[in-house]
């Protein structure tokens, strides 16, 4: 499998490129990153150095790719957190590129906006330019509960109006969603929730809830799911899978005491995850 990756890169800790390509490569696949912005570090230090690369330039990367004959060997493109306006026309026009020549290619779109606790943390167009131009070009798309409110103009809480809000995120073109972090107030205490749904049902997972916050998490869990989304065709899979292993990142960081992501670490945890979670059909 080959996963074209247009994200942002930090050269300490894991987000975007930096959180995403090695998992993938641990499990198998094949992944051309294309850096979007190349920080130190990811901005929730609050200080930061580097430059955000101009759209003119990420697409030049992106052209000279195309032009090494391997677009239509790509079986997906993913993009995560997009810094700038410009960035999702070059991301549109590199999905209908590799489409062209490899029709069967999906396009994967972590629509990365803000959550429930901060609100939006993105320049204000970004919200409006992916709901408006670049989620209705994705087959997958990997939203938390309230990105998923904002792109269907709903405030989804229960499971019910979840699904529901899905259903209307499918009728915006995508044909998969990943919901990557379900809230509803009659769930166990103590767990978080996700839920995947596609043309074949809706699968919801249960894990506990770990008491952090660890940039880069969502990242991960977009680029696990689309790889065993696309080689499997099973939500449920994908699901179960991803929820593993991304559990268990996560429960090795809170365990290490460190504030960024032991991806490294890890890695056992993508190549073997422990499936110790299993996805009840919900549709």
């Amino acid at each position: 499998m080959k996963i074209l990756s247009i994200q942002s890169a930090v050269a300490f800790g894991h987000v975007g490129n930096s959180a995403a390509v090695f998992p993938l490569q641990r499990i198998g696949v094949e992944v051309l990153p294309v850096y979007t912005v190349n920080f130190s570090n990811h901005t929730g230090y609050g200080a930061w150095r580097g430059p955000m690369i101009a759209p003119d330039d990420v697409r030049e990367v992106i052209t000279g790719i195309e032009e090494r004959g391997v677009f239509g060997q790509i079986d997906a493109v993913l993009s995560g957190y997009q810094g700038g306006e410009g960035i999702g026309d070059v991301i549109i026009d590199a999905v209908a590129r590799v489409k062209s020549a490899n029709p069967n290619a999906v396009y994967a779109c972590d629509p990365v906006m803000g959550n429930a606790k901060s609100g939006c943390f993105v320049a204000p167009a970004i919200p409006v330019l992916l709901r408006e131009r670049v989620v209705p070009v994705a087959d997958i798309i990997t939203p938390n509960q309230f990105e998923l409110g904002f792109l269907t103009d709903t405030e989804p809480d229960t499971l019910e109006s979840t699904l529901a809000s899905v259903d209307l995120a499918h009728a915006m073109g995508p044909r998969t969603v990943l919901v990557t972090s379900v809230e509803r107030p009659d769930r166990e205490e103590g767990t978080i929730e996700m839920l995947a749904a596609d043309g074949k049902g809706a699968w919801l997972v249960q894990t506990p809830h770990l008491p952090m916050k660890a940039n880069g998490s969502g990242d991960v869990t977009a680029a696990l799911f689309t790889a065993h989304y696309v080689e499997t065709g099973s939500a449920r899979i994908a699901l179960e899978r991803t929820a593993s292993s991304v559990y268990d990142l996560l429960k090795a960081t809170l365990e290490s005491g460190e504030r960024e992501l032991q991806l490294v670490e890890a890695q056992e945890f993508y190549a073997n995850p422990q499936m110790q979670f299993t996805a009840r059909q919900v549709r």
